[in-house]
């Protein structure tokens, strides 16, 4: 941390351990969400987990401290607070900026596609920009109509998996992934969605328990960050779990198993949608002779690419190393 983010952050937390003047000076929800969002950009803490914006973070944070919805009406925002009532705003803000710890695990919900999903520190924090491919029904790579099975590999809470069978409600969908902490958490995402029956669980390590199975699109955000990156993660990332971040010296660990097996898994006129974020430079270095199309986000992203099945099999002898 260089010298000036460390004298920033030595004065938030002397604020912060001043309870009495932030009790005396700061009286209603509009008060805290204009300070707080100061002391994000004083603190320089990391976005990226959920909100892009500090002041969505920082509503975010004061609601749940609050027990308000997200939704409450505007005109609540000058309501005057109880001592007790701001003395659990700070304790919630104290820890966002002190420990920075995501808001995503302090309020134990995180959004994806629109709807929410329950997030704990057994899992990623839900941020794919794969999330803009599935409102759009991977149009114009698939006809949705004829989509019957989804895979998404390494699915961690679950949120791409479940969004996916929201997108296509007559598909059947395969979640995977070797956590099982990460499973018991999408197995709750599947019950508050009603999602039983159409969605289902799978303990696997990559393809190992899938023999014999075939899907009309796979998806993964699997681990990608490679070495370099994961010394230079801010500590906000150190709360998620190792196991779905690190990926190796080039982040490609995982991936390349994936490409060796993605053609016996993938059915004719199939795709597989494979985010590798940082590491793509990597990805086209180590299988030059392989086209893969780089998708573009208009909510912003990078690094996701997209295989089609004739493309794969066409290539098979490039993808297995």
């Amino acid at each position: 941390m260089e010298s000036s983010q460390i004298t920033g952050m030595q004065r938030v937390v002397d604020q912060l351990d001043d309870d009495q003047e932030l009790l005396s000076d700061l009286h209603t929800i509009s008060d805290f969400l204009r300070w707080t969002v100061s002391r994000f950009h004083q603190a320089e803490v990391a976005l990226g987990h959920g909100y892009d914006d500090p002041w969505d973070e920082a509503v975010a944070l004061v609601l749940h401290a609050l027990h308000l919805p997200m939704d409450v009406d505007p005109g609540v925002k000058d309501n005057r607070l109880t001592t007790t009532e701001k003395r659990e705003v700070i304790a919630l803000i104290r820890e966002r900026l002190i420990d920075r710890r995501p808001t995503a695990y302090i309020t134990g919900t995180s959004w994806f596609c629109g709807v929410p999903f329950l997030v704990d520190q057994r899992v990623l924090i839900p941020r794919s920009p794969i999330g803009e491919l599935i409102e759009n029904q991977f149009e114009p790579w698939v006809e949705p109509e004829n989509v019957e099975s989804i895979l998404d590999m390494c699915t961690g809470s679950g949120c791409i998996g479940i969004a996916a069978g929201m997108a296509f409600p007559e598909a059947m969908v395969d979640c995977t992934d070797l956590s099982e902490d990460a499973l018991d958490v999408a197995e709750k995402n599947i019950e508050l969605h009603g999602m039983d029956g159409q969605v289902n669980l799978v303990y696997s390590d990559l393809f190992e328990a899938l023999e014999g199975r075939s899907y009309d699109i796979i998806i993964s955000n699997p681990p990608y960050v490679d070495q370099p990156d994961m010394d230079a993660l801010p500590d906000e990332y150190h709360h998620e779990p190792r196991m779905a971040l690190e990926a190796g010296a080039d982040g490609l660990d995982l991936v390349r198993i994936m490409l060796a097996n993605l053609s016996r898994h993938l059915n004719p006129g199939g795709i597989a949608v494979i985010e590798v974020g940082n590491s793509w430079e990597a990805l086209e270095e180590t299988y030059a002779n392989v086209p893969f199309t780089w998708l573009e986000f208009e909510r912003g992203g990078h690094g996701v690419f997209l295989l089609t099945k004739e493309q794969i099999d066409h290539y098979q002898a490039d993808l297995v190393e």
